[in-house]
């Protein structure tokens, strides 16, 4: 199995610069480079990356996209001199040249091919690729946007050609539309396109109409482009997360990528200028964490945008911590998308109904709700330059941002453990332990036994379970004192020892403790004061217990054909985990498991975005497959393939949407459709 995380960087991409005075340019400068670079040499995340050099990129490689009149175009300009450079730039919407600008493009491009072959040969698992110009905007014949060549666009046709590849999935979470990457592919079935970006009703450059929900593609390629358009700015962490949930992670796993490639800007983050966005870098590491779930964990992430230095450089550090396996941190802010970020994403889910099986029995409608629309749209032939002059932030703005971002990026990092996982010996283990696993030593007996009499002696009837409670102590005090970031226990009674472990986590202290069992879970406890939030996967509905704010019973067995639990996971358990925002997640199966094993590993890798990464799995000790493939995510492996897609059926479905339902405003990222009667607003920057 792969490991690793490349990065790759080359000083020699900083003299692309701006040589004359450019109100719509001056924002693109070396120092987004430079500066990100520094902010990953302050973490020490350089030295733990492996370094991969950049290479120019060959004209063959360029012209997989391009045409050779812009090639040629791009070439002539090496031996320019400032006028003339200023006037071919001229040609071209929102673009500048330098006489080194054709060097540093190709070595843009060849960069990112370097990841591309890093990933494919499997020297590493993923990895980050910094690169100026940036190229998501770029198009077949023509610079544009800081765009000379199309980076990406370039590496999905690369690997389709060198690798073999059917399926490529390219994300661009950059605040721009990619137009150019739309372009090239839209006719495309290969390659699927996500795009969100600051759109206002094609208000915001490059405001043009095929930014809209709608363009979902052409001939053979419809469904395969997907566009969220923000029509507000103010969009924060919920938002973007509530997109993923609702929109772009379900249709992800059903297309089932064999690579992904992201179109990483940063202007979509906190303070930035252009974006004027309240995302904080820490929900990229979220991003991240789940991308890092698709193609067995083939992902390359490369810069694109990205116009606040201090937000940039922290946002990068983010993406790069989580490429490299760190915890990922906790996500700040109200978990509740605004109205509308919801009128978005259920337009495009109304949109891409006819293509895609995971949305064949959702309710989807078009929403037009009057409160998002501008009375007075621009034309698309607006003046640009009044535009972009319109949200340059003043620099108190940016020391204001500065101060803030320095701030909260002291309250959410935290010392990464040495050790990852903390476990027992147990039959199997020697398969799964290596240098990030520590093995604990059981519990005196005679420790656990004046425990449970103590604290649990009403749940404990008998002896049986005892050894296995005293491991299980040690390993959930580990995790509390950040020794470990996670833990793994057998147990010949997982539904008691889960039932003992929510009554422990809660007396050392944890707030809120998210429990997802799997199977019988034969002891419900009381989750009325809200510090453990219950949701069982069950066959049957327990008797006595019915849903409530904090106690679920999700009833759901897994399609014998194939792997169906997609939709439960995104559909309603992260959106409640992360409503919830718990600070440790325990994992239990018990007896009569209704899952199978790659719904039960999907269900665990995904959900080691909460708590910090915190999360105790308790498994019945006769699962040892299931206890090694667990043991393997919690310590890093990539994950595996989770099978077959098959679409849930219509009684599945039905059975999400009346939890959904019933429960919305209570947990808000379960909303995603126009059944939504409480006007929510964006969030705004407090700092």
């Amino acid at each position: 199995m792969a490991s690793g995380t490349a990065l790759i960087y080359d000083e020699e991409m900083t003299t692309h610069k701006l040589l004359w005075s450019d109100p719509i340019c001056d924002i693109e400068v070396p120092e987004r480079l430079s500066s990100s670079y520094e902010q990953l040499r302050s973490y020490h995340l350089v030295e733990r990356c492996v370094h991969v050099p950049a290479r120019e990129g060959s004209e063959e490689e360029i012209l997989l996209v391009h045409s050779l009149e812009h090639l040629e175009v791009a070439k002539s300009t090496q031996t320019m001199n400032e006028e003339e450079l200023k006037r071919v730039s001229e040609n071209y919407d929102a673009f500048f040249f330098h006489p080194s600008t054709y060097r540093c493009a190709r070595l843009a491009v060849g960069a990112t091919l370097q990841l591309v072959d890093a990933v494919m040969s499997g020297k590493v698992r993923n990895g980050m690729a910094l690169v100026r110009p940036p190229g998501h905007h770029s198009q077949r014949n023509a610079a544009n946007g800081f765009c000379l060549f199309n980076n990406v666009a370039i590496a999905a046709e690369y690997a389709k050609l060198k690798y073999g590849l059917q399926r490529i999935l390219i994300v661009d979470w950059d605040v721009h539309h990619g137009q150019g990457t739309q372009y090239i592919f839209e006719e495309d079935p290969s390659v699927l396109y996500f795009s969100w970006h600051r759109y206002e009703h094609q208000e915001f450059w490059p405001s043009l109409k095929e930014s809209d929900y709608d363009a979902v593609g052409l001939g053979k390629g419809k469904g395969f482009n997907i566009n969220l358009p923000w029509n507000k700015v103010g969009m924060g962490n919920s938002d973007y997360l509530a997109a993923f949930f609702h929109v772009l992670l379900p249709t992800a796993f059903e297309f089932d990528p064999e690579l992904v490639i992201v179109s990483s800007g940063y202007d979509s983050g906190i303070g930035d200028p252009e974006g004027q966005m309240n995302a904080t870098p820490e929900v990229f590491a979220h991003l991240t964490h789940f991308l890092m779930q698709l193609a067995n964990g083939k992902l390359c992430v490369i810069l694109e945008g990205g116009y606040h230095l201090k937000s940039l450089g922290e946002s990068v550090c983010m993406t790069v911590k989580t490429l490299l396996g760190d915890p990922v941190p906790q996500v700040s802010g109200e978990m509740a998308p605004c109205l509308s970020a919801v009128e978005s994403i259920q337009n495009v889910r109304a949109a891409h109904k006819p293509y895609w099986k995971w949305l064949a029995y959702e309710d989807t409608s078009f929403l037009q709700n009057l409160s998002t629309k501008s009375h007075f749209l621009k034309t698309a032939n607006s003046n640009p330059s009044t535009e972009h002059e319109s949200k340059i932030t003043n620099n108190n703005d940016t020391v204001k941002v500065d101060r803030f971002l320095e701030l909260h990026m002291k309250n959410i990092l935290f010392p990464v453990p040495p050790i990852k996982t903390a476990t027992t010996g147990c039959e199997g283990s020697e398969h799964f332990l290596s240098e990030h696993v520590q093995l604990v030593k059981e519990m005196d007996k005679t420790e656990v036994e004046a425990l449970v009499s103590g604290f649990y002696a009403d749940l404990v009837k008998d002896n049986k379970t005892l050894l296995s409670l005293g491991s299980m102590f040690v390993i959930l005090d580990k995790i509390l004192k950040k020794e470990v970031c996670n833990g793994i226990a057998t147990s010949p009674t997982a539904a008691l020892s889960a039932a003992v472990a929510l009554r422990h986590s809660v007396r050392l202290g944890f707030q809120r403790v998210l429990c997802v069992f799997v199977g019988d879970m034969q002891m419900i406890p009381n989750t009325e004061d809200g510090k453990m939030l219950i949701i069982n996967i069950c066959e049957k509905e327990q008797s006595g217990k019915t849903s409530c704010k904090h106690y679920f019973s999700l009833n759901w067995k897994e399609d014998a054909e194939g792997n169906d639990f997609f939709s439960a996971v995104l559909g309603f358990i992260l959106p409640v985990a992360y409503s919830y925002q718990p600070n440790l997640t325990v994992i239990a199966v018990g007896p009569n498991r209704n899952l199978g094993i790659s719904g039960i590993s999907l269900l665990v890798a995904l959900i080691q975005g909460l708590a910090e990464s915190r999360i105790f799995a308790v498994i019945e000790d006769t699962e040892i497959s299931l206890m090694q493939n667990v043991a393997k995510l919690l310590v890093g492996a990539s994950t595996p393939a989770f099978g077959i897609y098959v679409p849930p059926t219509q009684e599945k479905v039905n059975r999400i949407k009346a939890l959904r339902d019933q429960f919305q405003q209570e947990w808000k990222m379960l909303q995603c459709s126009g059944d939504i009667f409480i006007c929510l607003t964006c969030p705004q920057i407090t700092q």
